[in-house]
């Protein structure tokens, strides 16, 4: 660049104005064309078949809908407790809730009218409906097995992996705290069916022969439709794995493969090389990985463990080139950081369980930002979750779409108003979002 046309774009970045061109300032929201803008592409919006990339579909005594529960008392973001007039709303929308509150007596006729309609609507009608509802086309569900009433043409399986890393006695993690110790024995349960599911009754001998079991458990998985892998391991211990030998990790396996309990150190040796082998195997099976990166649930779950940052020695290590990784939730409330992981070519993120999290006028700006940077590495994700009998997965389905129908709207009409972007490239963004980006993802 010339000496002249560099101080050009120089005083034009810092006075805006260069050559006779002025930078538009943003109009306000009150503003007739935002709201003509808005209107126009809100109704575009709500015309796009969603792709969800993340939720656990399903009934709430269905055990299957996680691997986890929640730990007793557990604290419930504003949003989602039972005051939430949002939820109401859901109700109306979906189920024709003819009451302004959500008494317990109220309640019962949601409850009733759930399961009226589950013995009308049986086999997959019921769920696909609510996804008929909310124009949602294809639904993610990561559950411990997909189920008899979820239909394989429109929800797809990701499948838990996170009972691989505890084969052994458990006692340091389970009296670590009130949190773990309600998690722990649910993975240790999930390993012995597991193991039994491949014909095994006890651990195999070798630490070899625990490999090809878990390579053997993901393959066979992906047989019966599984189309990824999710760990939760965030709930347990940091994202941060190091790099151990195998050498090292087969001296843990031998020494308790028949008894006692490893300690810390020898457990995250053993967990850091089991994680690597794993999103290794997806990769070979072309798997995606799923990882939740964001807060959690409980009185113990840290934050700082937890974040996607911690994942970066993973993400950037050449030898997974191959394995493709979804950081679920974009690693909230570190989104603004999350979201610069997706410059390698082989990581997204979703927006999932923000969308019930966050209020479509925070969620707005998180959109604006990732879709400014990485529109092709962004995803919608519901973590739609059957919460009670009244207030099921079915409602969270209804306030994240409509949550991220809405914010997205205002963020695209803010990128037009702002030059930033075409109403092309932003209809371009949305259905990228919103379907595009999940559905080449997953080969749909």
């Amino acid at each position: 660049m010339k000496g002249g046309a560099l101080a050009c774009a120089v005083l034009f970045l810092l006075t805006g104005a260069c050559c006779g061109q002025q930078v538009p300032e943003a109009l306000p929201t009150s503003s007739a064309v935002y709201q003509q803008t808005y209107d126009r592409l809100l109704k575009q919006i709500d015309a796009i078949r969603i792709f969800d990339n993340h939720g656990h579909p399903g009934f709430a005594d269905d055990p299957n809908v996680d691997a986890m529960v929640s730990p007793p008392g557990a604290s419930a973001a504003f949003r989602l407790r039972d005051g939430n007039p949002e939820l109401i709303a859901a109700s109306k929308a979906l189920f024709g809730y003819p009451y302004d509150d959500n008494s317990p007596e109220h309640l019962q006729w949601l409850v009733k009218k759930k399961a009226g309609l589950k013995q009308q609507e049986r086999g997959y009608q019921y769920f696909d409906t609510i996804l008929d509802q909310l124009n949602i086309e294809r639904a993610v569900a990561n559950r411990v097995e997909l189920g008899p009433y979820l239909s394989p043409k429109r929800f797809l399986w990701v499948f838990f992996v996170d009972s691989l890393l505890f084969p052994f006695k458990n006692q340091t993690f389970i009296s670590r705290n009130g949190d773990l110790a309600v998690y722990v024995p649910l993975q240790e349960k999930k390993l012995r069916r597991e193991l039994a599911q491949e014909g095994l009754q006890e651990l195999p001998p070798t630490f070899d022969d625990y490999l090809k079991f878990a390579a053997r458990l993901l393959e066979d998985n992906k047989q019966h439709d599984g189309v990824g892998i999710k760990f939760e391991i965030a709930y347990f211990r940091s994202l941060h794995f190091d790099d151990p030998p195998k050498q090292t990790a087969e001296a843990v396996y031998a020494k308790y493969r028949n008894g006692g309990a490893p300690s810390d150190a020898e457990y995250k040796d053993f967990q850091d090389y089991l994680f690597r082998y794993l999103i290794s195997e997806a990769g070979r099976l072309h798997l995606p990985v799923q990882i939740h990166t964001a807060v959690g649930i409980g009185d113990y779950y840290s934050v700082s463990n937890g974040t996607a940052l911690q994942l970066e020695n993973v993400l950037r290590d050449p030898r997974y080139r191959d394995t493709t990784f979804v950081l679920l939730h974009g690693g909230y409330p570190f989104q603004e950081q999350a979201i610069w992981l997706t410059a390698r070519r082989n990581v997204y993120l979703d927006s999932s369980l923000m969308g019930i999290y966050l209020y479509p006028a925070d969620l707005k700006n998180v959109l604006r930002h990732w879709l400014l940077l990485f529109p092709d590495k962004v995803m919608f994700g519901s973590d739609a979750f059957p919460f009670s009998d009244a207030v099921g997965a079915e409602e969270s389905y209804w306030m994240a779409v409509r949550s991220a129908r809405v914010a997205l709207a205002a963020a695209l009409t803010e990128m037009i108003l702002n030059h930033e972007v075409t109403e092309q490239q932003a209809m371009v963004f949305a259905r990228g979002y919103l379907h595009d980006n999940a559905a080449k993802l997953y080969g749909k």
